[in-house]
């Protein structure tokens, strides 16, 4: 089964899940939302997902989200910060003004 990013409002945080029944949380992204923006700040997949692109699938997963949400967001966690300034084409999500804050 192909890992799913889900959005899980009640913790704060999207959550992707994989294994062999799809059903096993591999790792999540914490957030804060507030007024049209939301702000990432911690990242982590479990040891025993590492080295399978769950990172990546789960940091663009978030930010399609966002996107489609309209929101702004704001890469406070270093791993999404990091996806974002290797791919340029996610860095009109974050405000101009606040882009030299995260280095983007």
């Amino acid at each position: 089964m192909e890992p799913q990013v889900t959005d899980r409002p009640e913790k704060s945080r999207y959550e992707i899940l994989a294994g062999d029944d799809g059903t096993e949380t591999a790792g999540f992204a914490e957030y804060r939302l507030s007024e049209g923006e939301i702000a990432f700040i911690h990242t982590e997949i479990d040891s025993r997902f590492a080295g399978r692109g769950l990172g990546g699938l789960l940091a663009r997963g978030v930010l399609d989200d966002a996107r489609s949400r309209g929101l702004r967001v704001l890469p406070y966690c270093p791993f999404i910060r990091g996806w974002v300034g290797k791919h340029p084409e996610y860095t009109d999500l974050v405000p101009e003004t606040r882009r030299a804050r995260f280095g983007l």
